[in-house]
């Protein structure tokens, strides 16, 4: 709530500060630089020509950008650095009054801009709506690369072509297991005899002929 009352607030002052100097700087327009320049050769402003292009451009367009709350900082210190030299070259003297060309009005104007560069011109202008527009883009660039961090890995990919669509492959599976069997059976009904040709055999021995007895 206190948010909103300061961007209401801050909308109010905006554009109202802004009117003031974009009336002032119209009239230093239609006056023409050149009588502009002169007046402040008159007060004793140094650079005339140079200071009267300065508060006649920043006036004007100043006021239009606080107008529309875009870039209200910068242009605030600019309008800042004008009302200054408006108290300190043209209007300083013992009374405040505009009456008797008092700093009343600059004054006023210059705590106005400086209250801008401090706090900005709040959310309801061209730079709350830009900050905005930034911020959730940012935040949504945020959650798709946390999404992203947390995605399960998927197989691998094969492209069909340069640039081309890319389809999973199907992932490897291992043959199952089958147990492997023995080269005899466990029921293998061998006779003595059998047994003694193998052991012959392997043994580079001539298996004994039938009707032998056996050696040993």
């Amino acid at each position: 709530m206190k948010r909103v009352l300061f961007d209401v607030a801050a909308l109010i002052a905006r554009v109202v500060a802004g009117v003031i100097f974009l009336a002032h700087g119209w009239q230093k327009w239609q006056g023409g630089l050149g009588a502009t320049a002169q007046g402040f050769r008159e007060s004793g402003i140094p650079l005339p020509e140079l200071a009267a292009s300065y508060a006649t451009v920043v006036e004007t367009v100043g006021g239009i950008f606080l107008i529309l709350g875009l870039l209200v900082r910068p242009v605030a210190l600019l309008l800042l650095i004008n009302m200054l030299g408006a108290i300190f070259f043209v209007h300083w003297g013992l009374t405040p009054l505009s009456s008797d060309n008092g700093w009343e009005l600059p004054a006023a104007l210059g705590t106005l801009s400086l209250l801008f560069l401090v706090l900005g011109g709040g959310r309801f202008g061209l730079d709350g709506i830009v900050r905005t527009m930034s911020r959730k883009r940012a935040e949504r660039r945020a959650a798709e690369a946390e999404l992203a961090a947390h995605a399960p890995a998927t197989g691998g990919t094969t492209t069909t072509g340069a640039g081309g669509p890319t389809t999973p492959e199907p992932a490897q599976q291992e043959p199952p297991q089958v147990p492997r069997q023995s080269s005899a059976p466990k029921d293998s009904k061998l006779s003595d005899k059998d047994m003694r040709d193998i052991d012959a055999l392997v043994g580079d021995e001539p298996p004994p002929r039938r009707g032998e007895p056996p050696k040993g």
